[in-house]
């Protein structure tokens, strides 16, 4: 039972450079599945191209779950190696309740949650849409996910400052463009949570002009809280864009140290791409 165990962790905890084949291949499998998935549901948006593979589509999500059934199934059994610290019963729980656990049973859950459960047609639909989680589970397996992840929980801390701060001029600016437009556009801006809609457009710069202010001073606020936007987005986008920097060159030092190096009298062939020396 232990040697299974290890052999079905070693294949489902994902392929590196030393990853076994089995393991690799199991990788190229849950990846390809999963972009599939992402692309039934994008067609089955089509009402005629629905309407015309609807039986194609009901097979082939069954399969994708049952694969996916059966992949959550072998995690929650092997969680014990994952976490070995923790003991055969609180190691499974530890995983049902981790992020990567939670985003497993969601790209299930909906597929079976109609047969225990009666529900609407709205909430089917819901459930439906639902399946777009299923591109969540890429982060396991794609280095790129991996690296995106780690960067915004390193810099969570000046990421939550950048929200805080424009939480709190979404806030400020409502609250003045009612009290100058509210009494002139009753309808547009008829109180401060209605205004927020306005805020957000302005502040983003993205300025929908569904609902604009009249007034002198509302237009003259409006200008600054627009101009003030301009510098608040930027600010979590540079904090990420060098965040994300920093963590690739990371990544280049990590594999210029894991590089074997060359002895003194050299080799014949070179190592890396197998041509002979005397060609370099």
């Amino acid at each position: 039972m232990r040697k299974a165990q290890e052999t079905v962790f070693e294949i489902i905890e994902g392929a590196d450079e030393n990853g076994s084949r089995w393991s690799r291949y199991f990788d190229i499998l849950i990846v390809s599945l999963i972009s599939i998935s992402i692309l039934q549901v994008i067609l089955e948006s089509f009402q005629h191209i629905h309407a015309l593979y609807e039986w194609q589509f009901r097979i082939l999500e069954v399969f994708i779950v049952i694969v996916f059934t059966i992949e959550y199934l072998l995690r929650l059994w092997a969680a014990r190696l994952k976490y070995p610290e923790r003991g055969p019963i609180t190691s499974r729980l530890f995983f049902i309740f981790s992020a990567y656990g939670l985003i497993d049973l969601f790209a299930i859950l909906p597929f079976y949650l109609p047969f225990f459960l009666a529900v609407d047609l709205r909430f089917i639909r819901i459930l439906r849409v639902m399946r777009l989680l299923r591109v969540f589970k890429l982060n396991r397996y794609l280095k790129a996910f991996r690296i995106v992840g780690a960067v915004i929980m390193d810099k969570r801390s000046e990421l939550s400052i950048t929200i805080f701060v424009t939480f709190l001029l979404l806030l400020l600016s409502s609250t003045v463009m009612y009290y100058l437009e509210g009494d002139v556009q009753p309808d547009s801006f008829p109180n401060i949570i209605s205004t927020f809609w306005w805020a957000i457009a302005t502040l983003t710069t993205v300025g929908y002009g569904d609902v604009v202010p009249v007034t002198g001073w509302g237009r003259f606020i409006s200008g600054i809280i627009a101009l003030l936007g301009i510098g608040l987005v930027a600010l979590p986008t540079g904090i990420i864009s060098a965040a994300f920097v920093e963590a690739l060159e990371e990544e280049k030092g990590k594999k210029k140290k894991a590089r074997p190096k060359l002895p003194e009298d050299g080799y014949r062939y070179c190592p890396y791409c197998g041509r002979p020396m005397e060609e370099h």
